[in-house]
């Protein structure tokens, strides 16, 4: 992988142009379709809900959802009784990224393509105002506006050298490209499993949708000190 490689696909999320992140053979070994939040559309999520298929997630810095007193989902559950579930781990060891789930208040069922990217946009403004130092806006904005359970899972994204899941990569890699640490992504999945790299690599070429992997994106960190001050 060139250094090329990583330009196209820092360019591409500043364009709106969706990114294939590869996080590593020894961690979930799957491929996630990214895009940044500010960018979020009915057709993108119409995209990755049909060309990707996973779980559509919406994530920011863990010191976004600490500023509007968001709980890890996991120290959510733990506090109501349910430690003996909330504290198992997947294969690959890490604690999960997950808060909690919420839709916009403006939405009709939550679920819809439409419903989802205004929820998505919305919670992108939030994370604007309190990067930007407006956290009491970005407070009022997020309790006044937004419902829970809802359809879109919020995921907080901690230091790439805590934690190296798609939701950090995706997040550093926005950073990389000098936009707000907001995305929103989903896994590429196939029929029974997952879309393998070499897979990848194939749709990236027909599609023009950069791929780059999670280690190209620690290497392309470790010279930006903005990466490392989440």
């Amino acid at each position: 992988m060139s250094a090329e490689t990583i330009e196209e696909a820092l360019n591409a999320m500043r364009r709106g142009v969706p990114v294939l992140i590869y996080d590593s053979s020894d961690r979930e070994s799957e491929v996630d379709l990214v895009f940044y939040a500010g960018y979020i559309d009915s057709d993108k999520i119409f995209l990755l809900r049909t060309a990707a298929g996973g779980l559509i997630c919406y994530a920011t810095l863990e010191s976004v959802t600490k500023a509007l007193g968001i709980p890890f989902a996991d120290e959510l559950l733990s506090k109501e009784g349910l430690g003996a579930l909330s504290s198992k781990r997947l294969r690959y060891g890490d604690r999960s990224a997950f808060t909690v789930w919420v839709n916009h208040v403006s939405v009709d069922t939550g679920i819809r393509d439409r419903d989802r990217a205004i929820t998505i946009l919305e919670l992108h403004k939030v994370a604007e105002l309190v990067l930007s130092g407006r956290v009491e806006e970005g407070r009022s904005k997020f309790y006044e506006e937004f419902q829970a359970p809802g359809h879109v899972p919020v995921l907080a994204a901690r230091r790439l050298n805590v934690r190296r899941g798609h939701t950090e990569l995706a997040t550093h890699l926005a950073l990389l490209a000098g936009l707000r640490p907001s995305v929103v992504f989903a896994e590429m999945l196939t029929r029974g499993g997952a879309l393998s790299y070499n897979e990848a690599k194939v749709l990236s070429e027909r599609r023009g949708w950069p791929l780059v992997t999670g280690d190209q994106i620690i290497r392309a960190c470790r010279n930006e000190e903005v990466c490392w001050s989440s």
